[in-house]
């Protein structure tokens, strides 16, 4: 049997890293304990084993190479079922270098922590502002925001802002001095502004190049919420937010998985946004030991070929607009395939308002906003907002929500670092904080019911 050229790359990165590993820890052939690893008499699974050396290898790694090490780690930590997965974080002792990326895992399974992260690399620090409230509440005293309030990107950062200001006021306790900074100029000089102004914590950029550049400055005065991800992760006492595809991708595939679909038919387009959902979804399954069976058009005539495939199809995977998504419906029973289960990304709400057209996609999975399905504690109705702003109508909405989040986490983030059940109910959907400083969203479920968007009851079910 010969091996796959996937396999003999991830190998021989294996074998190089831990050849690296080796060189780091001198040349003696029986290794003492290291402080932090489980005693000999504990077995563990082998990918843990595996995944704890590549974390202490990739220590001394960065960039390019840090990245691909943390991609193997993951892939390894996603071969374990949930009940492996849980017992093996649990097991870890304090310190275990693994255990924030175990952590990260069952964050995306929507599984509970044994504990909280470890916060030994990544701090976050509000001593200068004033005590907590008893919920966790605790704002800075002057906030900074870096958006592009001018420039091509002003209409896509007006609904943030004004979601972001919606929150803020809602607010009856204390709330910071805010100052919006415009970041059409360039985001390290608008940031820099922040800092000179006497913020002592700063929302933004929104872009994903000028998030990068920001955390690649390193160690930063003030510390920033980013509203996108970077190349890399969020330097100490940082964090990222983000409505990428490639969450919706992941938590689709979580979804699928949780339900037993293991063979995914995935039907997508050419558009950005729809091609890293399907890559996600793609790279989450395979990990998991499921597959991507196709990638078919949105234009496909007959998806006959893709359903009498050997293994079949157990789902179908939608990264479409709802008015592309209503023209395969009855190509996909005419295939055999009407009775999968059927799960999409939020785009599949874009195109759709006409409930005698849209009947067609009812029973289908999408991920949503909490507040624009069942609403968000302290906040007015998407509905009577939307009636006021037009930057909380339509497809802005999910981006007005986001804004509402960027404030909760601003307010909360101590709170979500420190505690093990650290959670936030917001208005883009339940917000954590793993142990490298990056927001886990897991969002809300809907489906289509008689033409119209009505919430998944059983969506938390896996």
């Amino acid at each position: 049997m010969t091996t796959s050229a996937t396999s003999r790359r991830r190998l021989h990165r294996i074998c190089a890293i831990a050849v690296l590993a080796a060189a780091l820890g001198g040349c003696a052939t029986t290794a003492p304990q290291q402080a932090g690893e489980p005693p000999a008499s504990v077995r563990e699974p082998q990918q843990i084993d595996e995944a704890r050396a590549l974390v202490r290898a990739g220590e001394q790694l960065s960039g390019a190479a840090r990245n691909a090490n943390d991609a193997e780690v993951e892939r390894l930590l996603s071969q374990l079922d949930n009940a492996a997965l849980a017992r093996a974080a649990a097991a870890m002792p304090e310190g275990d270098p693994l255990y924030n990326y175990a952590g990260r895992a069952l964050l995306r399974r929507g599984l509970a922590l044994p504990r909280p992260f470890d916060r030994a690399a990544w701090k976050f620090d509000a001593g200068n502002r004033p005590a907590a409230d008893r919920d966790g509440y605790r704002p800075p005293v002057r906030l900074g925001v870096l958006l592009p309030l001018t420039g091509e990107l002003a209409v896509a950062a007006a609904p943030v802002r004004d979601g972001l200001l919606a929150a803020y006021y809602s607010e009856q306790r204390r709330r910071p001095e805010i100052t919006f900074y415009d970041t059409a100029g360039g985001a390290m000089g608008a940031y820099d502004r922040a800092v000179a102004a006497g913020s002592d914590f700063v929302i933004g950029p929104l872009g994903r190049e000028e998030v990068s550049a920001v955390f690649q400055r390193g160690n930063l005065p003030v510390p920033v919420l980013a509203l996108n991800r970077g190349t890399v992760n969020p330097p100490a006492g940082n964090a990222s937010f983000s409505l990428s595809p490639e969450d919706e991708g992941l938590a689709a595939a979580e979804y699928l998985l949780a339900r037993g679909a293991r063979r995914v038919l995935a039907i997508g387009g050419a558009d950005d946004t729809q091609r890293r959902a399907i890559a996600a979804l793609r790279e989450r399954l395979t990990e998991r030991g499921g597959t991507v069976t196709d990638v078919a058009s949105g234009s496909t005539e007959d998806f006959a070929p893709f359903a009498q495939k050997e293994g079949g199809i157990d789902a179908v995977f939608l990264a479409t607009r709802g008015s592309t998504a209503r023209t395969l419906m009855p190509k996909l029973a005419l295939a055999g395939l009407g009775d999968r289960p059927r799960v999409a990304t939020s785009q599949l709400q874009s195109g759709t308002g006409k409930a005698e057209q849209d009947r067609v996609l009812d029973g289908i999975a999408f991920p949503t906003e909490p507040w624009t399905t069942r609403g968000v504690r302290g906040l007015p109705s998407a509905g009577s907002v939307g009636q006021r702003l037009p930057s909380a109508r339509g497809p802005a909405a999910r981006l007005f929500a986001f804004g509402v989040d960027a404030w909760l986490l601003t307010a909360y983030l101590e709170h979500l670092a420190l505690a093990s059940d650290g959670r936030v109910e917001g208005a883009t959907g339940v917000l954590r904080v793993d142990g490298f400083g990056n927001v886990q969203r897991t969002p809300a479920w809907s489906t289509f019911s008689g033409g119209n968007p009505v919430p998944l009851s059983d969506a938390g079910r896996g």
